[in-house]
């Protein structure tokens, strides 16, 4: 652990500080906006306009990317980005995907009834916990395909942006499609997510880096070792 690469690779740790605080900001104001409230109304009836209901083919495909964000469906990916992690021998982003990921859904499921939002007059809604895991998902991706293709803070931004946009988009669609969440909550489930990730790498990173410090430490100090 003390030799693995952080679980922040250091070309990305601004390009991720500031989708952070974008994201926070995010989820923060539209917390606030929403909460208590029932009905489409604003931004979300004109994108409701734009995102026809799911139907035939389309509600086919819309269930298959809302099944990534089921429970199971869920654990298959998780593991699947958790053994690649481990494959290319990346413990620290390994633990940031579980640390990450269990942040945000206690978050994610915590904040709907906090917020009280109802969707059909009855369910909870806000933010949409679907989102946020799967851009948590993509975002390790991203740091992963950053960290062990080299990539420098450009080229390591796009990609980290491009595989956030398209998980945001994926699974926020079908949500929208599916009519289980307003368009604001997946705006608010991307934001959790986006804030979530940089402070997680950071503890996660400052933590193992102590914890090597104080072994080496400790072994210089012991006979025979110079």
């Amino acid at each position: 652990m003390s030799t693995s690469p952080p679980a922040l690779p250091p070309q990305s740790r601004t390009s991720l500080s500031v989708l952070g605080a974008l994201g926070f900001l995010v989820a923060l104001v539209l917390g606030l906006r929403y909460a208590g409230t029932s009905g489409t109304t604003g931004p979300d009836a004109a994108l409701f306009a734009m995102i026809d209901r799911a139907e035939g083919l389309t509600r086919q495909w819309a269930i298959v990317i809302d099944f990534s964000g089921e429970p199971v469906g869920a654990v298959v990916v998780f593991a699947a980005l958790g053994l690649a992690c481990l494959l290319f021998r990346r413990p620290r982003t390994a633990i940031l995907l579980v640390v990450s990921c269990t942040v945000t859904i206690a978050l994610t499921t915590g904040l709907k009834p906090l917020t009280g939002r109802l969707i059909h007059g009855e369910f909870l809604s806000f933010p949409s916990g679907h989102t946020a895991f799967l851009v948590t998902i993509a975002a390790v991706t991203g740091l992963l395909v950053v960290d062990v293709r080299g990539l420098g803070p450009r080229a390591g931004a796009w990609v980290l942006l491009g595989l956030v946009a398209l998980g945001a988009l994926a699974m926020g669609w079908s949500q929208v499609a599916l009519r289980a969440h307003y368009p604001t909550d997946v705006l608010a489930g991307l934001g959790v997510a986006l804030a979530v990730l940089p402070v997680a790498g950071w503890a996660i990173d400052r933590v193992t880096r102590a914890d090597s410090t104080s072994r080496a430490a400790a072994g210089e100090g012991e006979p025979g070792h110079g």
